[in-house]
């Protein structure tokens, strides 16, 4: 019994260590592929240790940002990459990302529920009253939203999935009231993907827009991201060509080494950038051509990772 006692103190020591908040050696890694290799086995590290300590705050925590970051960064951005070249390969992508963002999801489902017992039946059941009084990290919030959200953006297809919209905007509209100016505005650029989307999911192009010119205003235009997100979200769906370029091209011109602690975001905002430039004549259509057809949409630009809880010190 003692031996146990000492193992879970240990752990716990560990998890403290592990999940500690601020700029971590991933993020502001310049080098994107070293942190693709990396981040499995820290992943795994710290799932290993959520079997010996289930109910450690900050594990639960880095587990669902981590596991969230890692499909948003790599997995649907390759998915993004091939859509055009390989249709089959993308969608078995998309597939695996919805996966690891589901995952992520359950791991903050489990840390919310410390504080309000039962919360996922009574966000199925009324995602507006579900929150309750509760005093909630906005972290924990974020996260939740974020995971589940990108979910939803990259499995649209999925009936089940979709049905769960309202709960991510009720968790989005929370971390919004808590601290607004979030991780230099990481919620407003959410807020450009939410109002993207059709009328028929509560849309609105103009308010996407308002939301971007704040996350503009509280990253003073660091964030490669924002322009990224209403290019997809807004521009493209409009089919307002010369904005969509003008907006990639100031993602482009964002200077990672600006801020050092989000640099690994930017240089993957970028990379999202070059694959929607790169995708321009399918994603807009010649008005003028005889019989032209219907644009793809650009896939719904995934919730913007920010920086989260340390994998490893």
């Amino acid at each position: 019994m003692q031996g146990c006692s000492v193992k879970t103190f240990a752990v716990n020591k560990l998890g403290d260590t592990l999940s500690a908040p601020g700029p971590s050696v991933y993020t502001t890694d310049d080098d994107p592929e070293l942190i693709r290799a990396a981040l499995p086995f820290s992943l795994k590290t710290i799932e290993s240790l959520l079997q010996a300590s289930p109910n450690h705050k900050g594990l639960l925590l880095t587990a669902c940002s981590g596991f969230t970051s890692y499909a948003n960064a790599f997995v649907q951005l390759d998915a993004e990459a091939i859509e055009s070249s390989n249709y089959d390969e993308s969608e078995r992508l998309k597939a695996r990302a919805r996966r690891l963002y589901l995952r992520g999801r359950d791991y903050c489902l489990r840390r919310l529920e410390l504080k309000r017992p039962g919360l996922r039946d009574a966000l199925s059941k009324d995602p507006a009253t579900a929150l309750g009084t509760v005093k909630y990290d906005v972290d924990e919030i974020y996260w939740l939203g974020a995971a589940w959200g990108s979910a939803i953006a990259i499995g649209v297809d999925q009936p089940d999935l979709v049905a769960d919209f309202p709960v991510v905007r009720t968790l989005m509209e929370r971390a919004l009231a808590i601290d607004e100016r979030y991780a230099d505005g990481a919620i407003h650029e959410v807020f450009i993907t939410l109002d993207g989307m059709s009328p028929s999911m509560g849309g609105d192009p103009a308010r996407a827009r308002r939301h971007f010119e704040r996350a503009v205003e509280l990253s003073k235009g660091k964030s490669a991201s924002a322009y990224v997100a209403m290019a997809a979200s807004v521009a493209q769906p409009a089919q307002n060509k010369e904005e969509f370029l003008k907006l990639l091209d100031q993602a482009l011109a964002v200077n990672p080494d600006d801020v050092p602690a989000n640099r690994l975001a930017t240089i993957i905002a970028q990379k999202r950038a070059r694959i929607l430039q790169s995708r321009v004549d399918e994603l807009f259509t010649d008005a003028t051509a005889p019989e032209a057809a219907a644009p793809r949409r650009a896939l719904a630009a995934p919730l913007p990772p920010v920086p989260a809880p340390e994998l490893f010190q």
